[in-house]
């Protein structure tokens, strides 16, 4: 009788010999295989860390970042300035805090400017194929043939030093790479039979594109905005360093070691120039960890 019950009860549950990763849905299926991978969990427990120190800075430190004191200029570490001062007597592990805020910003913004150009006319251009896919992909091409460092530092050295420039430039000389791997993505999915049905039941471009081509882009477009995040933040550090992106007396990693350009401050005054550039190898290095742990995981031809 038990076994005839057994018996009853599998021919009822159509998924009673299936895995159990087969019958979850597709967020946790993709949120259990990132589980899996230790560096790519390491990477996105560093951000969150980084992120919430530097939204919480007020309540984590007595000091302000603007608040000079030249009774105490280029002090060393102690227990009142844990990271010492600057050359204004500005406490360095509160600017070190508040730049985490400007970076990490200036890091999602342009990667959203980068990923809402380079997803539509990559979208488009795989769609809509012909006439339209070649314009816009030599329209990539003439922005890609520019050298990427040379025309920032150009163009935000004309329009001047501001977060503002700054995202703008990199959203909008960033963009090549997503479209193509965009409009590659889509010139192969438009060919499918669920492509095939949408046409038959006569529904529009617009929704063909955004309800049933680009979700299915989304494995690509996640990996490639973890990694631009990445390229900003480096991008931004050199801007910054240069005199050319966001102005003093606003703290930012790259501007912060900018005070690290002589010999003697390299040699003697570590406090000036180790943190900010551990601050921004740490959240990159993180940040490309989680990039590679979310291709695996958003991959679903890897059975892990």
């Amino acid at each position: 009788m038990i076994k005839e019950d057994k018996k009853k009860k599998q021919q009822v549950d159509p998924n009673a010999g299936a895995k159990k990763e087969d019958v979850m849905g597709p967020w946790k299926i993709i949120w259990k295989r990132l589980l899996k991978n230790k560096l790519a969990m390491v990477g996105l427990a560093t951000i969150i860390v980084v992120a919430l120190l530097a939204i919480f800075a007020p309540y984590l430190t007595p000091h302000s970042p603007s608040a000079v004191n030249m009774a105490k200029t280029n002090a060393a570490p102690d227990n009142v300035n844990l990271l010492g001062t600057d050359d204004l007597g500005r406490d360095y592990l509160t600017r070190l805090f508040y730049g985490g805020r400007i970076s990490l910003t200036v890091g999602l913004v342009s990667t959203s400017i980068r990923l809402l150009i380079g997803v539509t006319l990559g979208g488009i251009a795989g769609f809509y194929g012909k006439r339209v896919d070649n314009f816009i992909m030599r329209l990539a091409d003439i922005f890609s043939c520019f050298p990427f460092l040379p025309i920032a530092i150009t163009v935000v050295a004309l329009l001047g030093p501001s977060i503002y420039n700054v995202m703008l430039v990199i959203g909008l000389l960033g963009w090549p790479g997503i479209a193509r791997i965009v409009r590659g993505e889509i010139l192969s999915l438009r060919e499918r039979e669920f492509m095939e049905a949408a046409t038959a039941l006569g529904i529009s471009d617009f929704r063909k594109i955004m309800k049933h081509l680009l979700p299915n882009t989304m494995a690509s477009i996640i990996v490639s905005a973890t990694i631009g995040i990445a390229a900003a933040i480096l991008t931004e550090s050199a801007l910054s360093y240069l005199g050319l992106g966001v102005a003093p007396p606003t703290p930012t990693w790259g501007n912060m070691l900018r005070s690290a350009e002589n010999q003697f401050t390299l040699r003697f005054r570590w406090w000036l120039w180790i943190p900010p550039g551990l601050a921004i190898f740490i959240v990159v290095i993180s940040l490309n960890l989680l990039g590679d742990g979310l291709r695996d995981a958003l991959d679903p031809r890897l059975k892990q």
